[in-house]
Parts: structure tokens; C-alpha cells; sequence
């Protein structure tokens, strides 16, 4: 059973999460503020941990921070009432894997902590398996029964990230600030390209396929 820590600041908004959680078949630990969830952190092993932004003593931001110079490869979610772009990207800088704003869709954030978890497992393996199909992530190759392709790099790391969160859609800023960088200078043209390559590369396979969604960005669906 996954253990996760909800920090939240306010009581009966950390009780329904926990409760909400736990029928999902999570076992919960919760902290009123980043200090305490420090604290318990340090006794207490934790799968994950979904976290406000607002919060006194230490809000999100730092908390992140703290956790990173600790937990490396510790999954976070981070949820806030806060909405502009802006405190989005500062919460990626920070170090958090995704991010939310209230008020909060319980079925989605279950749904986007099973991905995170998922993930977790993948970097742990480095490896992804998606039906016959085998992404090696240290030898950058994409293998199925006979055939082996090594891909650019880029272009496999963009494939392994939308095959990590499969029917996840992620915005071409989410993709190019993630594969490229954030302070690149690579525009939707040069995404595009690498993602019309993979379609070409792949068009043939039958376990999955990259799919556009229209004003939004792209999502990969996995067939098997």
C-alpha cells in the first residue's frame, strides 16, 4: 500500500482529502504546515506527497525546495487556489512533478497520483513497457520482439514522456519546458517537427499512437 502525505493548512480541506484518498486504497499521513511535514518525513517513509502552496510557517514553494535536498525522486503534487501561469512555472522550478488548482477534481487528482506513482516506478526501473513494446531510457532505444530503433535523444525523451502518463494531455509549453528546458529559446515549430518524426518512426505500431489535441497540446494513447 502507497503511503501519502497530505499537507494542507486547512483542517476540514486536508480531512476530505485524506478521507477521499483512503478510499482509493491509500494509507494517509497528513501535516498542518511544511515544518511539520519535515518532521514527519523524517520518521516516517512516504510514497508521495500532495501539498498547498499557501501555508504558514513554510508554504509550498519552500517545502519543495526542503524536500528536494532530501528526497530527490519523491513524487509531489502541488494544489493551490492560485491560478496564473506565472506560479505554475515556480512551482516546476521549485522541483514539483504536477500541479493542480481548487478547487480540486477528486477523481482527476486520484488519476494524476496514480501517474505520478507510475512514473516513480519507471524512473526507478528506467524502463517503460507499453504491450510488446520496451523503452530502454539509459540506451535511448525503442524495441519490439526483433526490431530495436535508438532514437535522438530528444525525441526519446518525448516519447517516454507521454507514454508515462498515457490519455494525459500536456501543453506544447509543459513538453518544451520539460525536454528542452525552460529558458530555451525552441518554439512550437520545433516541437511539431519532433513529434510528426515520432508519428512517422512509429506509424506502423499498433501499441500506441500521439494523438493533438486541438488548442491544447498532445497526449499519447496506449492501444494494448
Amino acid at each position: 500500500m502507497f503511503k501519502l502525505l497530505v499537507v494542507e493548512d486547512d483542517l476540514n480541506t486536508r480531512k476530505l482529502m485524506c478521507a477521499v484518498l483512503k478510499q482509493h486504497g491509500f494509507e494517509t499521513y497528513s501535516a498542518e504546515d511544511g515544518l511539520s511535514a519535515l518532521q514527519l518525513m523524517e520518521r516516517q517513509h512516504i510514497d508521495l506527497v500532495v501539498l498547498d502552496l499557501m501555508m504558514p510557517n513554510m508554504d509550498g514553494y519552500e517545502l519543495t525546495r526542503q524536500l528536494r535536498l532530501s528526497w530527490e525522486n519523491l513524487p509531489i503534487l502541488m494544489v493551490t487556489a492560485k491560478q496564473k501561469p506565472e506560479d505554475k512555472r515556480k512551482g516546476f522550478l521549485v522541483g514539483t512533478d504536477d500541479y493542480m488548482t481548487k478547487p480540486v477534481d477528486e477523481e482527476e487528482m486520484v488519476l494524476r497520483i496514480k501517474a505520478l506513482l507510475r512514473r516513480a516506478k519507471i524512473a526507478s526501473d528506467r524502463q517503460l513497457e507499453v504491450g510488446h513494446v520496451i523503452l530502454d531510457y539509459d540506451a535511448l532505444t525503442v524495441s519490439r520482439e526483433d526490431t530495436v530503433i535508438t532514437l535522438p535523444q530528444k525525441e526519446f525523451y518525448l516519447l517516454y514522456k507521454l507514454l508515462s502518463y498515457p490519455n494525459i494531455i500536456f501543453t506544447r509549453m509543459q513538453l518544451m519546458d520539460e525536454i528542452w528546458g525552460m529558458d530555451t529559446e525552441t518554439d512550437n515549430h520545433t516541437l511539431n517537427v519532433h513529434i510528426n518524426r515520432l508519428r512517422d518512426r512509429f506509424r506502423d505500431w499498433r501499441e500506441f499512437e500521439i494523438i493533438t489535441v486541438r488548442g491544447l497540446g498532445y497526449k499519447a494513447v496506449r492501444k494494448t
